[in-house]
């Protein structure tokens, strides 16, 4: 975790200096400002935890800062207020304005460090509060999968249902859906939660290692063996193994696999004795199998022996009513990450994410939204924070064509065909039918509600 931020506000140079020093020395990152003005304006670029303000300033008293500042989001920072004046009524009323204490001047070093350590611990006790409400409180969400889309329900209710059963499971979905995410997901529903995961990514692997990584081999089975060693399928015994972009899985790799699904034995390269594994096995893959088994490129009896359990993961432009969801608990993920206090997305930020296709799935929203809770210039995150890639303009298709009638037609019916066609094409997804006619989200949205289409959910 980030050092925690402290924003120490004084008019007066020396004293600024005196307690920057300790602060620093006790492993603080600091900030300092001279007046309320220059400490609120510090206060939104700087994000500090704790703010450390003198109760007189020369344009407004310190607890008029902190005012002005809780107002806008009680959680993000707590105050310690000076005085060197140590009177009771001053002391009550910063206290009843929301200070956590208050110190009279010339502040003992040992107390202010106390005392802001001890504000520090509170305010990670109500970040972490607050975090475990919103996960309470979001109904459409299990280990990690957000979502309220009808697809992502379906995938939700998959995992209930197939989690618990010892059943090989295939998920199947573009680059960046999530399947890994769902692996995981199934695994800790099932009873082997408890037992052990591991993965292995079958395009990253060499089709001279695969054999020997998934089934092990004998000391002596080939040049470099020098001692025996278990294969990934037989040290996940009792648990979960999963294979990512199983559709790259060499030919020969594949009898293999589907002798150890039918008979529940592995032999290790080398070997002569056949052992009994109880491991689950989910596999996943971007790739259409049917179409890789009419290339020769992957066993049809194999495809029939995960067949039997397929969730398919839909992309994030056909669910982009779930962005939002998505979006807002990266932000929470990485306002961990990176001690930030990012509150959300202004409206033409967001309007762009709605618009933008995402080709690389809710991988690149992720990522999208850890660069822009980093660099975010405020607590909102805006147009000018979102770093995404320019996507290449599509290729003209065949025109549109349309009869019209011989009583003619308004231009009105015309576009309102359109429209409804282009829904119908995208599924209901207004994003998508936004890209198929090279317009904006808000233009489609528009026309949506103007003529009663059905849309997505």
């Amino acid at each position: 975790m980030e050092k925690w931020k402290i924003l120490i506000v004084d008019d007066e140079a020396y004293q600024r200096d005196i307690l920057r020093v300790i602060m620093e020395n006790e492993g603080f990152a600091v900030e300092c400002a001279e007046n309320g003005e220059r400490a609120i304006e510090m206060c939104h670029r700087f994000s500090p935890d704790v703010v450390l303000c003198d109760y007189k300033l020369p344009d407004m008293e310190g607890t008029q800062v902190m005012e002005r500042l809780v107002t806008s989001d009680r959680h993000k920072h707590e105050f310690i207020i000076f005085t060197a004046h140590g009177t009771i009524e001053s002391a009550v009323k910063a206290i009843k304005r929301g200070a956590f204490d208050y110190l009279t001047k010339p502040v003992e070093r040992e107390k202010l460090i106390l005392t802001t350590n001890r504000a520090c611990e509170r305010l990670a006790l109500v970040r972490e509060n607050i975090q475990l409400k919103k996960q309470l409180a979001r109904p459409f969400a299990i280990e990690g999968v957000i979502g309220k889309h009808p697809s992502i329900l379906k995938v939700l209710d998959f995992i209930k249902t197939v989690g618990p059963l010892n059943v090989t499971v295939l998920i199947t979905g573009e680059t960046g859906t999530g399947k890994d995410l769902i692996a995981r997901a199934i695994h800790s529903a099932s009873p082997r939660k408890n037992k052990i995961f591991q993965a292995v990514n079958c395009a990253s692997m060499p089709e001279s290692l695969l054999e020997s990584e998934l089934f092990g081999y004998e000391k002596g089975a080939f040049t470099g063996a020098y001692s025996q060693k278990q294969g990934l399928i037989e040290s996940s015994n009792g648990g979960t193994l999963f294979l990512d972009e199983v559709g790259e899985l060499p030919v020969g790799p594949q009898a293999k696999l589907l002798r150890f699904l039918e008979e529940k034995k592995v032999r290790r390269v080398g070997g002569k004795e056949e052992i009994a594994i109880d491991v689950r096995l989910i596999a996943a893959t971007n790739k259409k199998l049917s179409d890789e088994i009419k290339k020769g490129n992957f066993r049809e009896d194999l495809f029939y022996r995960f067949r039997g359990f397929v969730i398919e993961l839909p992309p994030l432009r056909e669910r982009s009513s779930d962005l939002y969801l998505l979006a807002e608990s990266f932000i929470e993920k990485y306002n961990l990450v990176f001690n930030r206090a990012v509150r959300g997305i202004g409206n033409e930020a967001l309007r762009v994410l709605m618009d933008y296709p995402w080709p690389g799935n809710v991988r690149q929203l992720d990522s999208v939204i850890e660069k822009a809770v980093l660099l975010a210039r405020g607590d909102i995150i805006e147009l000018a924070d979102l770093d995404l890639p320019a996507q290449p303009s599509s290729p003209a298709g065949p025109a549109f064509n349309f009869e019209i009638p011989p009583n003619g037609v308004s231009l009105e019916e015309i576009e309102r065909q359109v429209i409804f066609k282009a829904m119908e094409k995208s599924g209901g997804c207004i994003a998508r039918a936004a890209k198929l006619l090279g317009t904006t989200y808000r233009t489609v949205e528009y026309r949506v509600k103007k003529y009663a289409i059905p849309r997505a959910r």
